[in-house]
């Protein structure tokens, strides 16, 4: 029996791999996981415990709970400067669907996608589950991995439909200015483009201000914004995103959603709406923290030799640059065939520091050619932990590296 052409096409995730050797691998420190260490605030788990015991345990309406729509209608327009109504959004089991769908009730088969280039892993496959065709634009370390607007429209054919931004970003940390996205947005509306919006980190922001694709002039009607309560409030687990668009596009992924997920999680759902409408501290403290982090990470990359990494601007991601150290390895692999076999050979190069930082550091890392490649020479490091774990990790990694 043979699998669908565009389930072949597409590689299993690396990052899982990875992840599955390092489940119950003793001494070993993630610096990988994209998932908050916090645990779920406590009023939030009172709401959803709350809900469980009052009997709130069966379906809710396909678009989930009114009060929770009607609280996301209002922290938009507080927050993002996003003026809608409750008939534009959908409640979502997490933002991978809110992302999935979208693409589904709006990409034909051939049509083109445009993303920014290091991107969220599961971007590249979802478009191809979805049909599309996946447009990579570069979004160099030269430019603080922000998209470069020219190289956009320089990329754009008669076949592109969506363009794919977020902000902040996974995995760079890249923050898109008021600037940058107004340029994006003119031009979307010269040639057109469907802009679907990723905000799931916009509350991790350290330097700079978040502005939402839409609300700038004439990006409205054609933005889809996807969000969710996983990473600002530590509810990886509870699966509950958003979706906000035009009700015409709102109602083609009702259709999808309705038929492969009925609704997202009720309890989750309630808990989702604690967390939107009760106190907001616990986010503004888990923002310090990750801040903390933040500069130490970036602090100890750089003074390991042969790393340099930028400042992350937004999420809790590094991507420090590891090119120096890449082409020790490929010394070393020269006159050590053993170490060329081990983490050279079929692999890129990245991804065999990841494997030699794994078994010689027992620190768990990302390679950056795993998010496309603009990605190749760079690692993902994920602050999501704590600082004493974060130090001994670079400790290791630092002197792992010497021994190359």
């Amino acid at each position: 029996m043979k699998l669908a052409e565009r389930v072949l096409k597409v590689p299993p995730s690396g990052i899982r791999r990875l992840f599955d050797l390092a489940t119950g691998a003793p001494g070993i420190i993630s610096l990988g996981v994209g998932e908050p260490d916090f645990d779920t605030p406590e009023h939030i788990k009172e709401a959803g415990i709350r809900a469980i015991k009052e009997g709130k345990t069966h379906y809710t309406s396909n678009y989930g709970i009114k009060e929770l729509r009607e609280e996301i209608v209002r922290k938009l327009e507080r927050e993002n400067k996003i003026d809608v109504g409750i008939e534009n959004v959908l409640i979502t089991s997490g933002t991978s669907e809110a992302f999935a769908f979208s693409l589904m009730a709006t990409v034909d088969p051939g049509d083109e996608v445009l993303y920014s280039d290091p991107a969220y892993v599961a971007y590249k496959p979802t478009i191809l589950f979805s049909g599309g065709t996946p447009v990579p634009v570069p979004s160099p370390e030269e430019r603080g991995f922000k998209i470069d607007p020219e190289e956009l429209e320089r990329r754009i054919s008669k076949k592109s439909k969506v363009l794919v931004i977020i902000t902040p970003s996974n995995p760079t940390g890249a923050v898109l200015d008021k600037k940058t996205l107004e340029e994006i947005a003119d031009i979307s509306v010269e040639h057109d483009l469907l802009v679907i919006s990723d905000e799931i980190y916009e509350k991790l922001i350290y330097r700079g201000k978040h502005v939402s694709m839409a609300s700038l002039n004439g990006m409205e009607e054609r933005t889809i914004t996807i969000n969710g309560f996983s990473k600002a409030y530590a509810m990886t687990g509870w699966r509950v995103g958003y979706v906000v668009a035009p009700e015409e596009i709102i109602d083609g992924i009702l259709k999808i959603h309705q038929y492969d997920m009925i609704c997202a999680p009720t309890p989750s759902q309630y808990a989702a709406l604690e967390a939107i409408r009760g106190p907001q501290d616990c986010v503004d403290e888990m923002r310090r923290e990750y801040d903390k982090r933040r500069k130490l990470i970036v602090k100890m990359a750089n003074e390991i030799e042969g790393m340099s990494c930028v400042e992350p601007e937004g999420a809790f991601y590094a991507f420090p640059n590891v090119e120096e150290i890449l082409k020790r390895m490929t010394d070393r692999g020269g006159k050590d065939p053993e170490f060329k076999r081990k983490y050279l050979s079929g692999k890129k190069q990245d991804e065999g520091l990841m494997d030699y930082l794994f078994e010689e550091a027992k620190v768990v890392v990302v390679a950056g050619s795993y998010f496309g490649e603009f990605g190749e020479g760079y690692l993902r490091l994920s602050y999501a932990t704590s600082r004493d774990k974060i130090k001994e990790a670079m400790e290791r990694i630092d002197e792992a590296i010497s021994r190359i």
